[in-house]
């Protein structure tokens, strides 16, 4: 015995097989087949009501069309799933069921039908229709049949696919996860050796610069997981950072930021600027003795958001681990992320402006952060 089956998950369907549109086609069907008769029997100088066989024609699609897709709620599932020897051994009684129903109650609204026919009983008619129709009927029927066959096809294809994107972004979210558990490390080991070399020289700042690693890393600790944050918290990592280069550095190096404010809440991949920085103190501000200079700036232009360091120092040529391929751990750590993250909807290059100058810049898609607070930021302050 045939049983209903669970309700079939909406997520693949066609929008077709709402049930209005499905029964709409179905109807729209009649109409035109209405319309087909009626200009076939004019040609032959048969009149008849054009009235008539709208309600008759559109009638019965329109019950086919109910019919049909009861059986997609119904057996939907179990159709698109069967093996070949059930669909024959179990559809083809149904087709033939669903056949004498729907003429059943098709006879039923229409009891002058068929005409220029003597007065027939109810049963008479139903038989008659039925030895006139029922070719025509199993055809229509097998017809939807198929069309649920195909539609378990294509949905079956959409969930692979679908799974496919899933498995894509996993993998991408566990790459870009992995490579900054790199970062953190990399940067906690580069701050302890300036602590300790401060120590030698001035406790003070050595331990001021320890109160601010540990707000840094809270500020870590507080994003967790996050791929993708505002600018402005990323600024705020970044202003603590340029703090504690400023203890190590002092007077040696004079440092600007400046960010356009309707950037604050743009979306930046987490700790995408902290590399470039520690890089352009490591491979060039820290090999001058006087009149450094790191320059960061955010601009926005058109759907896009330029993010620009620019430091002096040694240039590219003299600086090692900082060539122009940037194949040091902080700058491809970078380049690898913006990848993962973008594809190729992004830019990234690093060039000398002049021969002790250097600037490292990102092009990215502009795109808001859903949550939007009122902050006081310290962006552009010298």
């Amino acid at each position: 015995m045939l049983k209903p089956q669970p309700a079939m998950s909406k997520r693949f369907w066609p929008v077709f097989m709402h049930p209005v549109i499905f029964v709409g086609i179905f109807a729209l069907l009649g109409v035109l087949f209405a319309l087909q008769g009626w200009v076939s029997m004019r040609l032959w100088s048969y009149p008849v009501s054009l009235s008539l066989l709208l309600s008759a024609w559109g009638a019965e699609y329109s019950l086919w069309g109910v019919v049909c897709w009861l059986l997609w709620w119904w057996l939907g599932e179990k159709i698109q799933q069967a093996r070949w020897t059930w669909i024959l051994s179990r559809l083809i009684p149904l087709s033939i069921l669903a056949s004498v129903v729907e003429e059943a109650i098709w006879v039923l609204v229409f009891p002058n039908l068929p005409l220029n026919r003597p007065h027939m009983s109810y049963l008479r008619r139903l038989a008659f229709e039925i030895d006139d129709d029922l070719l025509e009927n199993l055809v229509i029927c097998w017809c939807a049949f198929g069309l649920f066959r195909t539609i378990g096809y294509y949905r079956k294809f959409r969930e692979k696919e679908d799974a496919a994107a899933q498995l894509e972004a996993m993998l991408a979210n566990a790459q870009i996860s992995a490579l900054r558990m790199q970062l953190n490390p990399h940067f906690l080991f580069n701050t302890m050796n300036s602590i300790s070399s401060l120590m030698r020289t001035d406790v003070a700042a050595a331990d001021n610069m320890l109160e601010q690693l540990g707000s840094l890393l809270r500020i870590t600790l507080k994003r967790g997981d996050a791929q993708l944050i505002p600018l402005r918290d990323e600024m705020e990592f970044i202003e603590l950072y340029l703090a504690m280069q400023d203890q190590r550095f002092g007077s040696r190096v004079r440092q600007s930021v400046s960010i356009d404010s309707e950037l604050h809440d743009a979306l930046v991949p987490a700790m995408i600027l902290q590399p470039i920085v520690e890089n352009a103190y490591a491979h060039g501000l820290s090999k001058l003795d006087r009149d450094g200079m790191l320059a960061i700036e955010g601009r926005r232009e058109g759907r896009r958001i330029k993010l620009s360091v620019v430091n002096s120092g040694v240039g590219l040529k003299d600086g090692p681990g900082s060539g122009s391929s940037g194949q040091g751990l902080g700058l491809s750590n970078v380049k690898a992320r913006l990848r993962l993250h973008y594809g190729s909807d992004h830019e990234f290059f690093i060039r000398e402006l002049d021969r002790n100058k250097v600037q490292v810049a990102i092009t990215l898609p502009f795109k808001l952060c859903d949550r939007r607070e009122e902050q006081i930021t310290r962006f552009g302050a010298e």
